[in-house]
């Protein structure tokens, strides 16, 4: 046997020619000259067969990973190793070097090449949505019967924040193009329905309250005909606040926590502590809130009894004794409330 190409003797073939011929020949891996590369410009996503992927990747990853997917590897390779390098940029042009080192027919080949990746910038749907201002849901924050208070209009967008930051990981249309403040509450506009859903869904477990949703139909689709639609999305406090009071059942109790399961009330008859569930909300009568709380002097003590001076016209009035009040003393002042012309001790 010889080599048809340097008629070499006697040695090992491949192909139909010597190694040493073949190896001259052989082309360790393959990649194109030119390689092209779409990104969205906001947000550093990649346009992959007609699908944006991969958002907020450094651009430097970009291109690595452009090259990377664009090497062929001969089958024959061994032990191969691939060194990427970006030389230089060029405007949207990335100058790269490629070293392959490889074993093949038990031969180290090192093999260079200097591709060129280009950058193309674009705008993803997602991002473009977020330009023009797009949303899907408004939440409108309420109080039943009442004005948001400034404190819990700043617990609501303190969660608000924090759901839509944690959202924001996995959802581009996380965020909010904009606030309306009103005199009845505020409205949130949020990017994605989904989002909306997750921040209505936190306040009422942390501030408690209902929601309820209304679809609004903003335009048709003209491609399907079908109608296209916003969620708003109503979430409504309670009519009382923490330590307000309410009227349960012919007794008067006093508020003393609210979440998303709950409402806690203390009955101000025997201090007894009792948690409803939200099915009772509408059996609630708000009587009185916190504001009206007043002072009343303590004239005599015993046992069973506290007296204390009406704080209206300062006549005595004997309340039982309960343990929350035994270590009060006369000349002392004590808290209490007057709803429907009897007094509470706080």
């Amino acid at each position: 046997m010889f080599c048809p190409e340097c008629g070499a003797t006697d040695v090992e073939m491949v192909d139909g020619i010597c190694k040493n011929c073949f190896l001259k020949k052989y082309e360790l891996i393959k990649i194109p000259e030119n390689i092209t590369v779409t990104v969205c410009s906001h947000c550093n996503a990649k346009l992959e067969e007609g699908k944006w992927k991969d958002s907020y990747i450094p651009e430097e990853e970009i291109i690595y990973r452009a090259l990377e997917k664009n090497i062929e590897i001969d089958e024959l390779a061994e032990n191969e190793e691939i060194e990427l390098e970006i030389d230089q940029m060029r405007g949207t042009i990335a100058e790269c070097y490629v070293e392959a080192i490889a074993t093949v027919l038990g031969e180290e080949i090192v093999e260079t090449h200097t591709p060129n990746v280009k950058v193309n910038r674009s705008v993803c749907p997602e991002c473009s949505k977020r330009v023009a201002g797009y949303y899907e849901a408004v939440i409108q924050l309420r109080a039943d019967s009442r004005e948001l208070t400034t404190s819990e209009i700043e617990k609501a967008e303190k969660i608000i924040n924090r759901t839509i930051e944690k959202q924001s990981k996995k959802d581009k249309l996380a965020y909010i193009p904009q606030v309306a403040k009103l005199k009845e509450g505020r409205d949130y506009y949020i990017g994605s329905l989904k989002s909306g859903n997750k921040v209505a869904e936190h306040l009422k477990e942390e501030l408690g309250g209902t929601i309820k949703e209304s679809p609004r139909l903003i335009s048709e689709d003209r491609s399907t005909g079908k109608g296209l639609y916003r969620i708003w999305i109503s979430v409504r406090l309670p009519k009382f606040e923490i330590n307000d009071f309410i009227k349960y059942k012919d007794k008067i109790a006093k508020v003393i926590a609210i979440d998303g399961n709950r409402i806690q009330i203390e009955n101000l008859e025997n201090y007894e502590k009792i948690a409803l569930k939200w099915r009772e909300y509408d059996n609630l009568e708000k009587v009185s809130t916190k504001k009206d709380i007043t002072k009343a002097i303590i004239t005599a003590k015993s046992p069973s009894y506290l007296q204390i001076l009406d704080p209206e016209d300062y006549s005595p009035i004997d309340i039982d004794m309960n343990d929350k009040f035994e270590n009060y003393n006369i000349g002392e002042e004590i808290s209490c409330i007057k709803i429907e012309g009897k007094i509470y001790l706080i």
